[in-house]
This record gives C-alpha cells, structure tokens and sequence, in this order.
C-alpha cells in the first residue's frame, strides 16, 4: 500500500479532477449524439466501432455505452499517469536543485528513475490497448495523443508556451470522449476542449510564478521567467477572459438553460476568485488558486451542464 501511495503521489493523482469531469461532459454529450441519430439502430455506424463484446437487439446500446464508459476512464487515468510520471522522470535533474520540488518521489529517492519511466511505458500501453477496444478513429487518433501529452515535458526546454501545450493535452479530454461514443467529430465537444485549453493554459502560469526565479537560473521557459510576474498574471487573465467567454458563446448559440448557467457562474466566479487571491509580490495562496479554485470550478460546471443536459433532451 506504500509503493501504490508513492505511485499516486509521483502522478498527483488528484489532479484528474482538473480534465476528468470534462471528459464526462463529452460522454454526455455523445450519449446525447447517440440516441438522437438513431445510431443505436444504424448497422453501418455499428460497423465503424471495435467492441469487446457484441450484443444485438435492445440491449446493445445500453452495453456499449457502459463498456464505453469504463474505456473512457481507463483512457484518462492511463494517459494522465503516463505524462505525469514521465514529466517526473524527464525534469528529474531540474526538480533535484529546486526547493520546492526536492522533495518529490524521484529526486528524494523513493521511486528509483528507471521504475518511473517503466511505469509510464506500462502506462502507454494502457492507454492504446482501451483506445483500440473503443473504436478504429480513436485508435488510430491515440499516438497523437500519447505524443502531445509526453512532448509537453520537453517544451519547457525551450518554449515559453509550454501551458499552452499542457492545456492542449488536457483539452484533449472531452473531445476523446466524445469520439470514444460516436466515433464522429462536432463542434461542441471541441469547443468544451477549447474551454480547457485556455483555462489550463491560464491556471498552470499562476502555478509557475512560484518558480520564476528558478526557471531562469536553470535557463528553463515560462511565460512567468520570460515577462515577469505581473505581466505573467495579465497573461493568465487573458487567457481566463478567452475561457469564459467560450463558456458564455455555449450557453446563448446551444440554448443551453438554467442550470448550465450556474455552472458557469462558478466556473467564472472562481476564476476571478484565483486572480484575486494571487499576487505577484504575495504568493502564498497559489497552491489554494490552483488546487481549490480549478477543482471547484471544474467539478461544479460539469455537473450542472450534465445535470442540464438530461432535464432538457
């Protein structure tokens, strides 16, 4: 039970509240898609899908989006596991000389580097063998994946816009569920994913301000070490106000109703909450911006847009 503690810890498997509950919302949104293009009954859509167990007549639908279900999880648990720990095995070096960072599993030895890195093959493979039980598009679609999630640990290498590609590997979530049900692309999953790209993007520079000094001692990028705190913060915000305003075009242009809205009145409201609380000479509640905030905004939005979804369809 520690080695599987020190495992959680290495992959901070408490942030899968950031892109889980968004990934849901795609599943929702592909339940919806599902039944109301008759694709239950389609043989041709059954056709395009890779199901472990093929079940005909009325109960088809009902096994396939279960079996669905429990692949998309798996999906995401394999996937965020796999870019954390090789994250964690990759800035190892980097993670050793900063003070902040000293202390997790790898440099403070109670993960060896080797057992990081196998674990996040283990976790690759994973991840492909629950694309492949889904359907061929998100098979197919699965090495793209794997390499924007692992790519993002070398961007701070040498790119400034490294949230942004973290952003972009989390708002892979909510489209991925949403092909993971309908094998189909549409515009509002990806503009749920678009709401991620730029609410990641914007929370993980507020992270960042606590290594601004490090990142340029160590000649690492980050918009934090490249501008500077407070132009930093005004990044975030911007990036924040582009988030809420794809949240507010979805509720007019979809006619989503009342509970969408107080969604979105939390998940606006705590991201002005986190620009209040964090300034650029007071740091002390990043962790509270970061952790707090996002997790609230993230877990209450989704629940009242699914929750919105099944008393209006």
């Amino acid at each position: 039970m520690s080695r599987f503690k020190n495992y959680l810890n290495l992959i901070k498997f408490s942030h899968t509240i950031f892109a889980m509950p968004f990934a849901m919302i795609g599943f929702v949104l592909g339940y919806f898609y599902f039944h109301s293009n008759d694709l239950v009954n389609s043989e041709n859509y059954k056709n395009k899908i890779t199901l472990l167990f093929r079940v005909e007549h009325s109960s088809w639908d009902v096994t396939y989006l279960i079996q669905v279900f429990v692949l998309v999880i798996l999906c995401m648990i394999s996937a965020r596991s796999a870019a954390m720990a090789f994250n964690r095995y990759l800035d190892r070096s980097f993670d050793a000389k900063n003070p902040r960072t000293a202390v997790r599993e790898i440099p403070a030895g109670v993960i060896s580097a080797k057992s990081a890195l196998i674990f996040t093959i283990i976790c690759c493979i994973a991840f492909v063998v629950s694309c492949y039980f889904i359907n061929t598009k998100v098979l197919l679609l699965s090495p793209i994946a794997l390499f924007i999630i692992l790519f993002y640990s070398y961007t701070k290498r040498f790119t400034a816009l490294c949230h942004l590609v973290l952003g972009l590997g989390l708002s892979l979530a909510p489209i991925g569920a949403y092909l993971a049900v309908t094998a189909e692309f549409h515009l509002l999953p990806i503009l749920f994913s678009l709401i991620v790209l730029f609410w990641v993007s914007g929370f993980d520079i507020i992270y960042a301000l606590q290594d601004e000094a490090f990142d340029k001692e160590s000649k690492l990028h980050s918009i934090p070490s490249m501008l500077g705190k407070s132009k930093a913060l005004n990044v975030s915000r911007m990036l924040h106000l582009i988030a809420a305003s794809i949240v507010i075009f979805i509720g007019f242009y979809f006619n989503f109703h009342f509970f969408f809205k107080i969604g979105a009145v939390v998940f606006i409201g705590m991201l002005i909450y986190q620009h209040s609380i964090v300034k650029p000479n007071d740091l002390s509640r990043v962790n509270i911006a970061f952790m707090t905030a996002n997790g609230i905004a993230s877990i209450v939005f989704a629940a009242f847009v699914i929750l919105d979804l099944f008393i209006n369809n």
